[in-house]
C-alpha cells in the first residue's frame, strides 16, 4: 500500500527560489469527503489522477496514475470546486527535497512548503525560510483550499 508521510510549513521569505526550478500546476478535485479526495492534476505537459485518503495527521494513502492530458482537461470541468493554481519549486536541502507551493488566484499570498519523510517521527533539518508548521491545520490541505480559499479566512 503506497503511503505518503509528509509535514507542511508556512514560508517566511522567497529565499527558497534560489536555484529552484519552477513548474506550473493546475489541479481540481472530483471528490472531497472526510478523509478522501480524488484529484486531477496537470503539471507542465503531464497529467495524473490521484486518490488520497488520510491515515493520520501526517500519513496518507496515495494512489496516483498518469492519464492523457486531454482527458485531465476534460475531467477538471467536472469539479464542483475551484481549480487550484500554483507554482511549485523543488528545493534540495540537507538530504531532502522540499516542495514549495506558491498559490495563485483565490489563494494568492499563500506559500506552503512540504517535506516527504520515510518515517512519521523522522528528524530533519529545517531551512531558515520555514515558518510555523501547519500539518495539523487541515485548512491548508489543497482539497480544502479548493472549497474555502485562503482569501476568505
Amino acid at each position: 500500500m503506497p503511503l505518503e508521510i509528509e509535514r507542511k510549513f508556512l514560508v517566511n521569505s522567497d529565499r527558497y527560489k534560489i536555484g529552484a526550478k519552477p513548474v506550473h500546476i493546475m489541479q481540481a478535485y472530483l471528490t472531497i469527503q472526510n478523509h478522501l479526495a480524488i484529484r486531477i492534476r496537470i503539471e507542465g505537459r503531464n497529467a495524473s489522477l490521484a486518490i488520497k485518503s488520510k491515515v493520520s495527521e501526517r500519513v496518507n494513502r496515495e494512489y496516483e496514475y498518469s492519464i492523457p492530458l486531454d482527458e485531465a482537461q476534460s475531467m477538471m470541468k467536472l469539479s464542483e470546486h475551484s481549480v487550484i493554481t500554483k507554482t511549485r519549486y523543488l528545493v534540495d536541502f540537507k538530504r531532502h527535497t522540499w516542495e514549495v507551493d506558491e498559490f495563485h488566484g483565490d489563494n494568492e499570498g499563500l506559500v506552503v512548503a512540504e517535506i516527504e519523510l520515510d518515517d512519521e517521527n523522522e528528524i530533519f533539518e529545517k531551512p531558515d525560510w520555514l515558518d510555523n508548521e501547519v500539518t495539523s491545520d487541515y485548512r491548508y490541505l489543497n482539497s480544502n483550499l479548493s472549497k474555502s480559499s485562503y482569501k476568505t479566512w
